[in-house]
């Protein structure tokens, strides 16, 4: 007998690659998961509990407002207190820093110029230091006070009333800062330099917004709602999300739906969408469900 595969071990590119964080909130912890599973050592200095809290409480503000994501951020992460406006603390800071490869932070450019943590003084004293910095936009735009929210509506990116489903400029930006940190390893692997980068999240926001941009998710858009096999629409018991872009998929859905073969354009057609939709709306969500599989349609049911 055969057995299967095992799955091949992950990957690990940053093994022995020591990484200190001062981000706070959602963006540098994010990273720092991404950082850890690539096999970085990570180190998290965090700023000391607020006075008058209980005993335990993080100096992040995340660990104080949101328990349970702070404790899967955190997951074996090496998490020290720090207080940086202090002499003490500066001399912790910097003998972190001299054993650390790469510098992740998320202050404006001026806070940390008063913290002495700007690139310049930091390059003199720790030359092999990299660092990337999370900011909220990019260049003079850094000092500039924002959040998710505002970035996502600056990308275009709020379309109503209602709040984005999830943090995506924040999380985005993570991924990008741990990018970041993969090719500060990667040039001072293969060049020795050390390397300054500026990770925003407004950048962020702009990337995820770039299929809007394009007009793909606008309303006259194929992946905006004007295909017909690409669409939530209601069924008889909650709602599906019909993915059945390309056209085998598509041919599947509307010989499921007793349309006659149909070329691209027709999928625009508004028949076609009403045709679709009553189909749909006259079938439960388990009836569906076994349609998906037994005619090989892309389709998820919702409550």
């Amino acid at each position: 007998m055969s057995s299967s595969p095992r799955p091949a071990p992950a990957l690990q590119p940053l093994r022995g690659v020591r990484v200190l964080s001062l981000a706070l909130n959602l963006p540098g912890p994010a990273a720092f998961m991404r950082l850890k599973a690539m096999g970085a050592r990570c180190v998290k200095a965090e700023p000391p509990a607020p006075k008058g809290a209980p005993a335990g409480t993080s100096g992040d503000p995340m660990g104080q407002y949101n328990a349970r994501a702070y404790a899967t951020l955190h997951d074996g992460i090496r998490v020290i207190s720090i207080d940086l406006k202090s002499e003490k603390g500066q001399a912790a800071l910097h003998k972190e820093l001299a054993r650390t490869d790469v510098l992740l932070t998320s202050f404006r450019p001026s806070a940390l110029e008063k913290l002495q943590l700007g690139w310049k003084g930091l390059h003199k004293r720790h030359p092999g230091l990299s660092v990337v910095a999370i900011v909220g936009a990019p260049g003079a735009r850094a000092e500039e006070p924002g959040h998710d929210l505002t970035y996502l509506a600056d990308a275009g990116l709020v379309t109503g009333l209602d709040l984005p489903a999830t943090l995506f400029a924040d999380m985005g930006g993570a991924l990008m800062a741990s990018e970041a940190v993969l090719k500060a390893a990667l040039v001072q692997k293969t060049q020795g330099k050390s390397s300054f980068q500026e990770v925003a999240l407004s950048d962020a926001a702009e990337w995820l917004a770039l299929p809007r941009t394009w007009g793909l998710t606008q309303p006259a858009g194929a992946v905006g709602g004007a295909h017909a096999g690409y669409r939530v629409y209601p069924c008889k018991d909650g709602r599906v999300a019909v993915a059945a872009l390309e056209p085998h998929f598509a041919a599947a859905l509307c010989a499921a739906a007793g349309l006659p073969a149909s070329d691209l354009r027709s999928l625009f057609k508004p028949e076609t969408h009403a045709a679709i939709a009553a189909f749909l709306q006259g079938r439960t969500r388990k009836q569906l469900d076994r349609l998906a599989v037994e005619k090989d349609i892309p389709l998820h049911t919702l409550a």
